[in-house]
């Protein structure tokens, strides 16, 4: 038998994180949609309240599933604002799925950005172009390269650079690199104007001849021909969930204001009624249920796989790819179902429309979700089916 029920630490954190984001999240989330790049004091004041109970997210020691249940409800709150959260982001995710102990507990306190994206080069990543070279009379790594839309590469402290030791050898020889702040080199270049998520900032980086220390690469940088991309990739295994997550909770958001919307207008939703006897509101208020859920289930398999220490790139996709594209469908339909009083600012569900689209954007496309899929599923190379 399948047991679906959350753990009591898991019930604990989930009430704990709702309550804050409806006294503060959702409260200033129309405030920094508006004001893109200013500073939140709101956010750090908080953050400082909450370090004696270990942080709003509860340390990254948290377990696989209940740190998804708790990036569900932040991004309820507000996605925007969950990214731009001064505990940590998608590098510290990445440092904590193949960084060694010593690295945790080195990097593990800092927060970090996570930079694979460059001008020629998105979800494709075996076309990266930065490189990484080791100097043999300093020991130390030289990186030159530019990344673009890294998240929160100006309010984190570290970023985890993807670059290649050999662009010659492909896939096998890209590695990631912790570059910490203050790096000689490491130059903040581009600050993004975007549709959703304002709250959060994207920057562009340059790296030139930036120096860090040998031991800053994430893993081994011996360059294996075989499997050796595996290693990078099981950053997104662990990552992946997280982002599904924040789609989920976006859209539980839209649905929940547009379901409360309807009742005060004396439209209810019978759930002990055939299909039949509904009206086509209310048929699509269950559609979406329906499919918000199947998100979510397919997230939490992704999250309980690595809690279990069980391989779930599949799983990770699919999670990924479902939650991506029900969030962006379950917000446009709400903004539809509302009409104008939806598509207006005085709301914020035109927000959460605008927020949830990157959720089926970055951490791979949900176009290279269903590659990655496919591939695993009917047995095909990355040559065979791309």
């Amino acid at each position: 038998m399948i047991d679906f029920e959350l753990s009591p630490e898991a019930l604990k954190a989930q009430e704990r994180v709702r309550t804050i984001c409806e006294n503060v999240f959702r409260k200033i989330s129309r405030k920094y949609d508006e004001n893109e790049h200013s500073e939140m004091p709101e956010l750090h004041e908080l953050a400082e309240e909450l370090k004696g109970e270990g942080g709003l997210r509860g340390g990254m020691n948290r377990d696989f599933l209940t740190n998804v249940i708790v990036t569900e409800e932040l991004s309820w709150g507000d996605l925007g604002l969950t990214l731009a959260w001064p505990e940590g982001g998608l590098g510290n995710a990445a440092i904590n799925a193949v960084a060694t102990p010593e690295q945790k507990a080195r990097f593990g306190k800092a927060t970090a950005s996570m930079a694979i994206t460059e001008p020629g080069c998105g979800s494709d990543t075996s076309n990266i172009t930065t490189t990484a070279k080791l100097d043999p009379e300093t020991n130390e790594w030289i990186i030159n390269g530019e990344k673009i839309f890294i998240t929160g590469g100006k309010t984190y402290d570290n970023v985890v650079v993807w670059a290649t030791l050999d662009r010659s050898l492909g896939r096998a020889a890209i590695k990631s690199f912790v570059v910490e702040k203050g790096a000689p080199g490491r130059e903040l270049v581009k600050l993004e104007h975007k549709l959703g998520i304002r709250s959060s900032d994207t920057v562009a980086m340059v790296f030139n001849d930036c120096r860090i220390p040998y031991e800053n690469i994430l893993g081994s940088p011996e360059i294996k021909t075989r499997g050796g991309f595996k290693g990078a990739m099981a950053t997104f295994d662990a990552t992946r969930p997280g982002v599904a997550a924040m789609g989920i909770g976006v859209a539980r958001a839209a649905l929940d204001f547009t379901k409360e919307t309807l009742e005060k207008e004396g439209i209810t939703i019978p759930y002990d009624k055939g299909m039949h006897d509904l009206s086509a509101v209310q048929k699509a208020v269950l559609d979406m249920e329906a499919e918000l859920e199947a998100a979510r289930l397919l997230t939490w398999r992704a999250a309980t796989m690595l809690n279990k220490g069980v391989r779930n790139s599949l799983e990770a996709s699919m999670g990924k790819a479902k939650a991506g594209r029900m969030a962006t469908l379950v917000t446009q339909r709400c903004v539809e179902i509302l009409g104008p009083c939806g598509y207006s600012r005085d709301w914020l569900v035109e927000k959460w429309m605008r927020d949830c689209k990157i959720t089926d954007i970055f951490e791979g496309t949900g176009q290279i979700q269903m590659l990655i899929i496919a591939r695993q599923i009917l047995g095909y190379t990355r040559a065979e089916l791309k």
